[in-house]
């Protein structure tokens, strides 16, 4: 059987758009502009945006923090923004991953750096890894703020997070591509309010 590539294209092409319409509605909005208003507070007050996730979505945890600590539009120099990725190093993982547990990543690091200022990121597909429900419960009881990227149903994950922003669909793949799309609005957001101040 001949491949149709021109086939496989569209059809993802437009998976992807039709779920990114789906997250222009008005309640979804409202979380959003909740989300940017914390992280612009957070920074505005001293605090720091402290982001972790497993796997690509850990790959994403660092692309936002960079975002923040070195530049997000390349037209735009301001002061380096305080964000870091909870999944450090590799000494930092394998020494908690081989002398506590992997489940004690984030919520081990968070325990160490985090202050009641700071913003919590999850970013989870499924909303259901142990690491990232250990680092909202360790944020709950520092009484930091946390907003969780989620994806499908939320997951274990939205019972736990003061704000979820849950991309309904059950493919990781579009899932993380609308991940990426809302950090980089949120975050462009709270760097235009930051500029304006």
């Amino acid at each position: 059987m001949k491949y149709n590539f021109n086939n496989f294209y569209n059809k993802k092409l437009t998976e992807v758009i039709l779920l990114k319409k789906k997250l222009n509605n008005p309640n979804f909005k409202k979380k959003v502009l909740f989300a940017i208003n914390k992280i612009y507070s957070s920074i505005n007050t001293g605090g720091k945006i402290l982001l972790c996730g497993n796997g690509g979505s850990a790959a994403d945890a660092q692309h936002l923090a960079a975002e923040f600590l070195v530049r997000l539009r390349p037209h735009i120099n301001r002061k380096a923004l305080p964000a870091l990725s909870l999944a450090m190093d590799t000494s930092t993982i394998t020494a908690c991953a081989n002398d506590y547990s992997f489940k004690y990543l984030f919520s081990r690091n968070l325990d160490a750096i985090g202050s009641t200022k700071d913003i919590l990121i999850v970013i989870s597909t499924s909303g259901n890894s142990s690491n990232i429900l250990e680092a909202l419960k360790s944020a709950k009881k520092k009484k930091i703020f946390s907003i969780a990227f989620l994806g499908n149903n939320g997951g274990k994950a939205k019972k736990i997070s003061d704000l979820n922003l849950i991309v309904p669909s059950k493919t990781t793949a579009r899932i993380q591509e609308c991940h990426i799309f809302l950090g980089h609005l949120i975050f462009e957001a709270v760097e235009d309010l930051i500029l304006i101040k």
